[in-house]
């Protein structure tokens, strides 16, 4: 199974940023953590701060023999409406995850745009919210 999982706008900073509602490991620490608990399945990861690059890798996702998709866009979730419509056509399993509880920060985290063309959304958990969207998608997919 070839999975994506795409980090968005400031991800790269987990270790840095905000230690008590991210945690303190870093984002190849988060995908080690992912690779190795998932051995059987192929892992692509990919973060970009720019709206344009994401675009681009998931619109590639959908001709690469990408078979899920698990992603995180941080702000973006909240504003994009170009990545919500780049999502939009992907027919594979697709699942947003976020690190925190967006229910319990700011108004304006709780409404998700690309959240709405997902299959779901698993949110709060820590780094186990990655590990549930594994789970989710491997589900949707009979894996």
């Amino acid at each position: 199974m070839r999975v994506l999982v795409i980090n968005g706008p400031n991800l790269n900073l987990l270790g840095t940023r905000d230690q008590e509602t991210y945690g303190s490991g870093t984002l190849d620490d988060l995908n080690d953590r992912i690779a190795e608990n998932y051995k059987e399945i192929q892992f692509s990861f990919f973060q970009s701060n720019l709206e344009g690059e994401i675009i681009d890798r998931i619109q590639a996702a959908m001709h690469d023999g990408t078979q899920a998709m698990i992603y995180n866009m941080g702000g973006y979730s909240h504003t994009s409406v170009a990545i919500r419509d780049a999502l939009e056509p992907v027919s594979i399993p697709k699942v947003e995850v976020h690190i925190s509880n967006i229910h319990n920060r700011e108004d304006f985290r709780e409404r998700s745009l690309t959240g709405r063309v997902s299959d779901g959304i698993i949110t709060g958990f820590g780094w186990d919210s990655y590990m549930l969207g594994v789970e989710a998608v491997k589900r949707l997919t009979d894996q």
